[in-house]
């Protein structure tokens, strides 16, 4: 009995296998005209997509998991429901919503400061800025003392106290040895994090609702190359050569797009913007909008001066931020906006910050 089983087995098998060569075979000598339109269409956008992406090698491979401790975590998940978002809030200029991030770290024998750009991406004062920036409040209580103001205006002027809301553990992981570098090199790959303004410097009054830019998680297609943006910062270039005493002045460009990357999704994880004056340190963080006003992406790293002129700069898209946020988090950009704020910043500090500051303690 046990061997007409396999006789039969055996026999079925081979069928499957011939029959399934055979469709193979018969699908590749049909014309294209009675091939379907969305195996054309994703061959034709796949085929384009790998001519036109530059990509980038990724730190985040089967080798180097991400981190599912957020996931996990029954309090953190709980926090993170989302709430009614105001439908009525007006959405702000580039220039209203930005802010400087400007902090200290003193320890006995150096002071170590740093400034980058953010802006309003929710109308209850939630900054987004780059993870280089705000890895600095990782380091309270950290063999030193912290002091990270936000400023705004022009000139910058301190206004309020933040909290971190949110930083990828998976950066920080990755790079927790490079916080003491001079000139810290990356691709901007998860370099991004959330703070949640907590209140008014001596005793600043806070705004019912921040001035908050709209932004667009939607994926950017291959014809978003070469098309208008504003590109807005703070870039610090008087401070470095005037002391840290100087004036510090926003400034807004026109640019283009010039170069698409991805870090092997074949989404537009990276984008590159032509040459401008923003292209100085201190612009990190800062938001890059479509010619509707929506942001797509915000300033991480220098470009290719050569190829795109003095002062590029590349910057990750939001799409790529809603992506990853929600790989480590199990929610994505928007519902990391809402949910009880003080509650989540204080279970990620409890939960997350001591993880990451065994990380940052081998740079010190």
């Amino acid at each position: 009995m046990d061997f007409f089983v396999q006789i039969v087995t055996f026999i079925l098998g081979s069928y499957l296998a011939f029959t399934n060569t055979l469709a193979g075979q018969i699908e590749m000598l049909l014309p294209e005209a009675m091939r379907t339109t969305d195996e054309l269409n994703f061959e034709a956008e796949t085929e384009s997509s790998a001519n036109v992406f530059r990509t980038l090698a990724s730190h985040y491979g089967n080798s180097n998991p991400i981190p599912d401790i957020l996931i996990k975590n029954t309090d953190y998940q709980k926090a993170s429901i989302i709430e009614s978002i105001d439908p009525d809030a007006a959405p702000a200029t580039a220039l209203e919503a930005l802010v400087n991030i400007f902090c200290t770290y003193k320890t006995d024998t150096y002071i170590k400061t740093t400034t980058g750009t953010g802006f309003f991406i929710d109308t209850d004062g939630i900054i987004l800025t780059n993870a280089h920036v705000a890895q600095f409040l990782l380091l309270e209580g950290l063999k030193g003392e912290t002091d990270c103001v936000v400023r705004t205006g022009n000139p910058a002027t301190p206004m309020y106290e933040v909290d971190l809301l949110y930083i990828p553990p998976a950066w920080v992981r990755e790079h927790a040895k490079m916080i003491n570098d001079a000139s810290p090199k990356g691709t901007g790959e998860r370099d991004y994090a959330l703070l949640y303004t907590t209140s008014g410097l001596d005793g600043k009054p806070m705004p019912a609702q921040f001035d908050a830019l709209p932004f667009n998680t939607n994926a950017l297609q291959l014809a978003v190359q070469e098309t208008e943006v504003f590109a807005t910062g703070y870039p610090a270039g008087d401070l470095l050569a005037a002391g840290f005493d100087a004036p510090l002045i926003p400034k807004q460009a026109t640019t283009t797009i010039s170069e698409l990357m991805t870090f092997g999704s074949n989404l537009v994880d990276v984008f590159t913007i032509r040459g401008t004056s923003l292209g100085e340190h201190g612009s990190s963080g800062g938001p890059v909008v479509d010619t509707d006003g929506y942001v797509i992406g915000i300033i991480s790293t220098k470009g290719d001066d050569e190829a795109f002129g003095e002062g590029s700069l590349r910057a990750i898209s939001l799409a790529y931020i809603n992506r990853t946020i929600q790989e480590e988090t199990g929610f994505s950009l928007v519902q990391n906006l809402n949910g009880d704020l003080p509650y989540r910043a204080e279970v990620f500090k409890k939960t997350i910050v001591p993880f990451l500051q065994e990380s940052l303690k081998e740079a010190f």
